[in-house]
């Protein structure tokens, strides 16, 4: 965790794994608590702090913001785990934050406002990821442009949208219509569920069904703060979206969300489908 989830001095807000190649729910979730575990050591042995932000990741100071994957990429290795094999990369940068504190610092563009003040252009965060994706098996980016920034949008879409997922959350915001322009004008390729943001379930299933009839992936989502509720584990079986997003497995606010999966994968049995080798473009 970095950005406004956390006290640290990373700017970009989430650094997850995707346990792809698995054929079942539980041995991914396997994979993903003990690389968490495997993590932890690895922060531990650096010297660097194993407090943790909103969603249950870890919030260590770094040198970078690329030592990030860096670490992940250890810590995959020392869990026993393939990286780029089984185990990929997703993002949420929440650029929307780094957008406005330069608007507040009285420049446009993206501030880097936890590290090194440096501020970037849109065209200089595509190039950041195009780049990040080179080095690391990123397979996913969440809010890589601002909410407000769909110029930016369109340039990354067309730059990445053909080799990974690029997600809008504070793009879209779980709202039919900020989905049709972004059909409209070809911006991002999946959108962010977020039930409560939106308000209804059947607006949820609405903006849901308008993103797979067009080809356009969902991932149902928890909030940064979160209850023992579980209600979107149900609601990512039921929609058939292939992905949720719960944070780290780290106290029950998130785990209720992975053992309520659990739960789900076992009444359902044989019948039961994992999404990570079948989710993308469905």
């Amino acid at each position: 965790n970095g950005g406004k989830h956390a006290d640290n001095n990373v700017d970009f807000q989430e650094f997850m794994i995707q346990p792809w190649g698995f054929d079942n729910f539980h041995d991914g979730l396997r994979a993903g608590v003990e690389i968490y575990h495997a993590l932890k050591t690895v922060l531990h042995d650096k010297h660097l702090s194993t407090s943790v932000g909103d969603e249950g990741g870890f919030a260590p100071n770094l040198k970078s913001n690329e030592d990030a994957l860096k670490l992940l990429e250890e810590a995959t290795a020392k869990a026993g785990y393939k990286w780029g094999e089984q185990i990929f990369v997703a993002l949420d940068p929440a650029t929307s934050e780094c957008w406005n504190e330069a608007e507040k610092a009285g420049k446009k563009g993206y501030l880097m406002f936890k590290s090194t003040k440096d501020v970037l252009t849109s065209d200089q965060m595509v190039d950041l990821w195009a780049g990040w994706c080179k080095k690391y098996p990123i397979r996913s980016i969440e809010d890589g442009l601002a909410e407000n920034d769909w110029d930016g949008w369109a340039k990354i879409t067309a730059k990445l949208g053909e080799k990974i997922q690029l997600v809008g959350d504070d793009l879209f915001v779980t709202n039919k219509k900020f989905l049709e322009r972004g059909l409209k004008d070809n911006c991002a390729n999946a959108i962010l569920v977020k039930v409560n943001q939106i308000g209804t379930l059947s607006e949820t299933f609405d903006a849901v069904d308008l993103a797979m009839r067009n080809r356009y992936a969902a991932v149902m989502s928890h909030r940064s703060g979160e209850t023992e509720d579980a209600t979107i584990a149900d609601l990512a079986v039921a929609t058939n979206c292939g992905q949720i997003k719960t944070g780290a497995p780290c106290r029950s606010d998130r785990n209720a969300k992975y053992n309520q999966l659990l739960r789900i994968a076992e009444q359902l049995g044989s019948e039961a489908v994992y999404g990570g080798k079948t989710w993308w473009r469905k």
